[in-house]
């Protein structure tokens, strides 16, 4: 017990730092064939605070409330977020951050039923000369979180998005169709031949994969390492039973019920406030940990409480979609491929505690040493949490 309690004030020292993390930061490129373009970036103001998650969205009436001061306050903020993650390139140009100009600006609400969600907005504007060949981004080694590359050519939404870490850069986005040499690759030129159709199909392939592996990754990533309270859940289930039928029937139901939910909340048919789903979500930490410490055993009924908890921890991760708009396709393609990554952060995390346990062939010695600690270790944090995201 006294091993188990200095773990926890360990623990607990760290949870701010590793709470569930917000939204991304979009970046929005528009051209157009005469050159003029625009850069649209989008800033949750709660990614100032030290856990984004436990502070709710700025809303409008919220802001009426700021002083001059404070507002300032804020777009200072902003502007020294966007200089040290960003920085873009046009043709053979040097890298450089553009001259945003910082505005609030309001978003339609989301998880918030009766307000608008205000954001910080920074936008550029220039005209290209013809000779920009191409447009990319990349992410410094400062950058506080992702960031999305996203583009419209002519008001056409592109289906190839980046979601892109510290330290790595997009992909070159075409812009030699500026001043009219030529359309842009995706549309078939004026003779009617079919090769351009055939470079379609196959550019639109090329896209839907890099889409899919770049959404891939970030949602593995939101699992692990940076989902915390994700990962808890999922060793909450697997210290039940080491069992393969009863670890495969809860992941299963799990893994349906968050699919549901983030399908849904991203396309916009359901929603909920952050401020009640995170408390369920660290309730339902603790109560699956304590249910492997006082009824031991696999029963069926625990289906019915993990798919309930799952529906809710998928409206979780659907504040990974939420602060940018991506084109049909495209969106679908991106959540299929977080949904896949989340899945793969799953089951890496059990595979660790699988493989870090099997040891213990004693199903008794691997309850005493390991499931109770571990459960006692993970209801103490749930605890903390739900009391936390309810009180404070």
């Amino acid at each position: 017990m006294k091993h188990l309690l200095i773990s926890a004030v360990i623990v607990f020292s760290f949870l701010k730092v590793i709470a569930h993390p917000i939204p991304d930061i979009p970046i929005l490129g528009s051209f157009y064939n005469d050159g003029n373009a625009s850069i649209l970036v989008e800033i949750d103001t709660r990614s100032f605070a030290e856990d984004p998650e436990s502070v709710p969205f700025l809303t409008q009436s919220s802001f009426n409330e700021l002083s001059s001061q404070q507002k300032e306050d804020l777009l200072r903020k902003g502007k020294v977020m966007i200089s040290e993650a960003l920085e873009i390139k046009f043709g053979h140009r040097d890298w450089h951050l553009p001259n945003f100009v910082f505005s609030f600006t309001e978003k339609n609400a989301t998880e918030l039923s009766e307000e608008n969600i205000v954001v910080i907005r920074a936008s550029h504007q220039e005209f290209l000369p013809s000779n920009s060949a191409f447009y990319q981004i990349r992410a410094k080694k400062e950058a506080a979180y992702d960031l999305v590359f996203s583009n419209l050519i002519n008001d056409v939404p592109q289906r190839r998005v980046n979601v892109l870490f510290p330290e790595e850069e997009s992909f070159q986005l075409d812009l030699s169709f500026i001043d009219g040499k030529r359309m842009p690759k995706e549309e078939p030129n004026l003779n009617g031949s079919t090769q351009p159709k055939q470079e379609s199909i196959e550019k639109r392939r090329s896209d839907a994969r890099s889409t899919f592996l770049s959404f891939c990754r970030q949602g593995f990533v939101h699992v692990l390492p940076l989902g915390l309270d994700h990962i808890l859940f999922v060793l909450g289930l697997f210290f039940l039973s080491r069992k393969w039928k009863p670890i495969l029937y809860q992941v299963s139901v799990f893994t349906i019920a968050h699919t549901i939910t983030l399908g849904l909340a991203t396309l916009d048919l359901i929603s909920a406030p952050s401020h009640v789903v995170e408390p369920i979500i660290a309730a339902s930490i603790a109560m699956v940990a304590i249910e492997n410490i006082f009824f031991p055993g696999y029963r069926h009924t625990r289906l019915f409480v993990v798919f309930f908890f799952g529906l809710i921890h998928g409206l979780g991760f659907a504040g990974a979609f939420s602060a940018f708009n991506l084109e049909p396709t495209s969106l679908v393609i991106g959540l299929l491929g977080f949904n896949v990554g989340v899945e793969l952060g799953q089951l890496a995390v059990i595979s660790i505690v699988f493989i870090s346990t099997f040891w213990l062939k004693d199903e008794f010695s691997y309850r005493k040493l390991v499931v109770i600690p571990g459960s006692s270790l993970i209801a103490l944090m749930g605890i903390y949490w739900t009391i936390e995201r309810v009180f404070f």
